[in-house]
């Protein structure tokens, strides 16, 4: 499992390891002293990287309780900057000082849905990251599959696939193996990827089984899983577990899995009254935690399983004994912040899992950055700055992700009329509403925010690309009244909640009770464009974008509208919303945050 890091010999770096330097506000944690022939492993874990090589985005993490903000007057969690692989890798480094019996392991999303210093370049310069991180071994998550099975198959193996692909230097691919235990090509029993990686440590054998949610279909373009099966978590797992048990001997098993769940701490409590110490998120904690799918998927499995790395929901947690079923659950929250570091305990004799203990390390940047990440993200981020500094445009205010208890956000409002004024025209589509999906919104756009040095209040190209990295193009159908009606109806789960709640355009307005019965929560009288209520039987021009045209996010009625219309790629009808905002005469207008006033929730 300790690959040669090809990276390092293409890039001509050499790895410095350096002498650790102190965890800073982290502090390592209680090693269990070995004191028999026992063999004591550490598993170092990150989730969800996202190609955040950079330290810009997202900046942050939640330490503790509470700081009062007077331009609220509320209590607000602490944080402390976090987050760059440049950091990342020297807190790795400190780590595996303390056991030489150390695997690295990602639990998915280490590609996809990048910011534009590793998403101009496919990804690339992510993958060269992990190698020099030295990451022994990944399960594969839903935004691996972003641009098709042979895509990632070139993240694994290398090559080029195209003039827009290896523009710096050859790809020598992963140095760490992908794991894809659930994923099949249609019709057969072939993996398109191992699905497991066994370990030997003295003599002990842990397998490592990595595998992403069975609904990454619904989540990812239809044509990035084209030919490929998902097939059911806990079944997967219980059945190579068996296996594994049987013909290999191996009884430490450790499941790396693209699922997770959220903690749920109470309010802080009101201000200037003292705050409610417990109401916030911490990363070693576990608080009211709500997840039914890794639940469910957790209940469900062999108790010989031991640990669950766990990611997708970009939450940090640490679950002893997760729902009563004896198993550790951990994850990392996101982008590099945060690592678990877990240490195992197996039996010498029996070679089962005798103790498991774990702590969430957060990657502050008091530390010296690692020089072979250095030389990376230095040699990708002057090769993209030209296009990442370009302003496109400025902001009043932050423009954020953050949602009304309807599910409308300041941002979503934004990229809708975006994308509604790219397709008004009769040219491109006679469109007179735009959907927008909520995941396919991946940052924020700050006021404050100026990594090239510009201005406050001014927007680049870079931060765009970072809110809408996919590189979806626009599509115009036809959508009678009735089927606007279904496709409302298709955002609100069983329970009554959802996180998908489409963004719209201005003109656009609906109102939703999450106490009505399913099927019924959308008013049908609410429904309107400009005031006026939608006939069930006329045709609306809508926008949306090929996510979404092709059924993604499980908005299954966008199947059935007609006289489909491509168009422009998504990023370009944003850069150029923010280019021409106003009365179109330059300089562009500043744009402000949305109304957050076009979606309605009732009781």
């Amino acid at each position: 499992m300790r690959r040669t890091i090809a990276v390092l010999a293409a890039l001509g770096l050499m790895l410095v390891l350096g002498a650790p330097q102190a965890l800073a506000a982290n502090g390592p944690k209680d090693k269990p002293p070995k004191k028999d022939n026992d063999t004591y492993v550490q598993l170092l874990a990150i989730n969800d990287f996202h190609g955040h090589l950079d330290i810009d985005t997202p900046g942050t993490i939640q330490t503790g309780c509470c700081v009062a903000n007077s331009a609220n007057n509320a209590w607000t969690p602490m944080t402390v900057p976090a987050g760059g692989v440049e950091y990342l890798a020297t807190h790795i480094k400190q780590l595996r000082e303390q056991n030489s019996n150390t695997i690295a392991v990602g639990a998915g999303d280490l590609i996809g849905a990048s910011p534009l210093i590793s998403g101009l370049f496919h990804d690339e310069p992510a993958i060269l990251a992990m190698n020099a991180l030295q990451l022994d071994v990944s399960g594969v998550g839903n935004h691996e599959f972003d641009e098709g099975i042979n895509e990632l198959l070139r993240m694994q193996n290398g090559g080029c696939a195209g003039a827009d692909t290896c523009q710096l230097e050859p790809f020598p691919g992963a140095a760490f193996q992908y794991l894809a235990a659930n994923v099949f090509y249609q019709g057969t029993d072939t993996t398109i990827l191992p699905p497991y990686e066994i370990e030997k440590i003295d003599n002990a054998k842990i397998a490592f089984i990595g595998l992403t949610l069975e609904g990454t279909p619904t989540i990812v373009t239809p044509s990035g899983v084209a030919g490929l099966e998902f097939r059911p978590e806990v079944q997967t797992i219980n059945a190579l577990v068996h296996k594994l048990r049987n013909e290999q001997g191996v009884r430490a098993f450790v499941v790396l899995i693209h699922q997770g769940g959220f903690q749920n701490p109470p309010s802080p409590g009101p201000f200037p009254d003292p705050p409610n110490p417990n109401g916030y998120t911490d990363v070693n904690r576990c608080v009211s935690f709500s997840g039914p799918e890794i639940t469910a998927i957790a209940k469900g499995l062999d108790p010989q399983v031991d640990i669950i790395v766990s990611a997708h929901t970009h939450a940090p947690y640490i679950c002893p004994n997760f729902a009563g079923t004896g198993k550790y659950l951990t994850s990392a929250s996101s982008f590099g912040r945060v690592i678990t570091d877990i240490d195992l305990v197996i039996d010498h004799q029996s070679k089962d899992v005798k103790s498991v203990t774990a702590k969430n390390v957060i990657v502050t940047r008091d530390v010296d950055r690692d020089p072979d990440e250095k030389a990376i993200v230095d040699r990708y981020r002057e090769a993209s700055a030209p296009i990442a500094n370009q302003i496109v445009g400025s902001v009043t205010a932050d423009i954020t992700r953050a949602a009304t208890p309807a599910g409308e956000s300041a941002l979503g409002d934004v990229i809708a009329d975006a994308q509604l004024k790219a397709t008004a025209a009769t040219d491109f589509g006679s469109s007179v509403i735009a959907f927008m999906n909520p995941g396919g919104i991946r940052q924020e756009i700050f006021y404050a925010n100026s990594p090239g040095g510009e201005a406050a209040g001014q927007v680049t190209y870079g931060e765009l690309f970072t809110v809408q990295p996919f590189g979806n193009s626009l599509v115009v159908k036809t959508c009678t009244g009735a089927q606007i009606d279904a496709l409302l109806e298709q955002q609100i789960f069983p329970t009554g909640t959802s996180s998908r709640i489409l963004q719209v355009s201005n003109g656009f307005t609906y109102s939703w009770s999450a106490s009505a019965p399913q099927g019924s929560r959308i008013d049908p009288s609410s429904i309107k464009l400009n005031g006026v209520t939608l006939d069930p039987a006329t045709g609306y021009r809508v926008t949306m974008n090929s996510f979404l045209a092709t059924g993604g996010d499980g908005f299954t009625v966008f199947n059935q509208c007609t006289n489909a219309l491509g168009g422009e790629i998504d990023l370009d009808a944003l850069v150029r919303f923010f280019m021409q905002f106003g009365d179109g005469n330059p300089p562009p207008e500043p744009v402000p945050p949305g109304p957050q006033n076009r979606i309605t929730r009732l009781p």
